[in-house]
């Protein structure tokens, strides 16, 4: 943590040292802006999540077991849906699902579980969005400094898109449905409305990759508010694990029940990479903003992804934002994509709307 204050100090050159560390990860932006932004994406999503654990309406959940050899061959016909080239990468098993390399080499990982099928094929789609982004980027930046994506919020709006407004809609998880029936038999949870409400279920967790939308950003900004105050001098490290417990207790109403499900359960600050949290948060933002102008570009996007052909949305994510690669700041990058500013409202709409026709709120 010394050497990281350090390091900051040494890039701010007397500016805001956590500023200084976040530029490694979303160029241009700010801790107060980035805080402004969380500050109005809170209380909405709060709101939102009393409502739903408050609701009468219970989705159903996979159960069985599912054979890990069927899995994994759906996972791969699910990469090819969503676009990833294979004669430029391929898919591997690791402990936690990760995408690497760009341009002619793009590879990623996803994993098994014989109880829980979607982990393996959101991971999946989630690579996806990041293998395909750094596969679109034009050709003639390789190999050169705009040869990759924009930041690793931008790089987050694509593996969000992919695996969230596309992979989890109505209209594809309809058509998902009924290839895991092929795949699995009975799935015994209705028909595919249900298995919609089944794959967007929300429940409150531990472990922030597991988390469901309406979840996911809460831990984010738990994260985002702690390594500021550690960067700044207001939070020493052993007192971080308290400060989590606390805050943890105070945002999901859980107690800690262990440091593997708090302060160690991510590899970021053992790591070093102080700033790159936030980026996470900022993908959903940015992800939020392309899906409202994606829907306003293709109005049958639905019918489309009924039939399992994404072609068209992927199409459009590749021309307005994947192929310019760095050509631009992330901000700059995601505004020319939608044609106006980014920011949380479209998301909570996104998310207020799905999730409130799901549990009838």
């Amino acid at each position: 943590m010394a050497l990281k204050q350090e390091e900051g100090q040494a890039l701010a050159r007397g500016g805001d040292v956590y500023d200084a560390l976040l530029q490694d990860y979303e160029p241009g932006s700010t801790g107060a802006e980035i805080a402004a932004l969380f500050d109005g994406l809170r209380p909405r999503l709060v709101a939102l999540r009393e409502r739903i654990l408050g609701s009468e309406v219970t989705p159903p959940r996979l159960s069985g077991e599912f054979a890990e050899a069927a899995q994994l061959a759906l996972s791969e016909t699910l990469a090819v849906t969503f676009g990833y080239d294979l004669t430029r990468g391929r898919i591997d098993k690791a402990v936690h699902p990760f995408s690497s390399g760009s341009g002619t080499d793009v590879r990623i990982t996803t994993r098994t579980d014989p109880a829980d099928p979607f982990n393996c094929f959101y991971s999946t789609i989630h690579e996806v969005g990041h293998a395909t982004y750094e596969q679109k980027v034009d050709p003639a930046y390789l190999l050169t400094p705009l040869g990759s994506g924009a930041s690793m919020g931008v790089h987050e709006s694509q593996s969000r898109i992919y695996e969230n407004q596309l992979g989890r809609s109505q209209a594809f998880t309809s058509w998902l449905f009924h290839r895991m029936q092929e795949s699995f038999g009975d799935l015994r949870v209705g028909g595919p409305e249900d298995f919609h409400a089944a794959v967007n279920r929300v429940h409150s967790g531990y472990i922030r990759t597991e988390a469901d939308e309406v979840h996911y950003n809460l831990h984010v900004m738990l994260r985002f508010d702690l390594e500021r105050a550690l960067i700044e001098g207001e939070l020493a490290v052993d007192d971080l694990p308290g400060a989590w417990n606390e805050r943890f207790a105070r945002d999901f109403g859980v107690a800690v029940d262990r440091a593997s499900n708090g302060v160690l359960q991510d590899v970021h600050w053992p790591v070093g990479l102080f700033g790159y949290f936030p980026t996470y948060a900022l993908g959903n933002v940015y992800a939020g903003c392309l899906h409202k102008a994606l829907r306003a570009a293709v109005p049958d996007l639905d019918a489309q992804m009924a039939e399992g052909d994404l072609s068209a949305a992927l199409g459009w994510l590749a021309e307005n934002l994947q192929q310019h690669g760095s050509r631009y700041l992330p901000r700059e990058t995601i505004a020319r994509a939608c044609g106006f500013e980014p920011d949380a409202g479209p998301l909570l709409d996104y998310l207020e709307g799905k999730f409130g026709a799901i549990y009838a709120l």
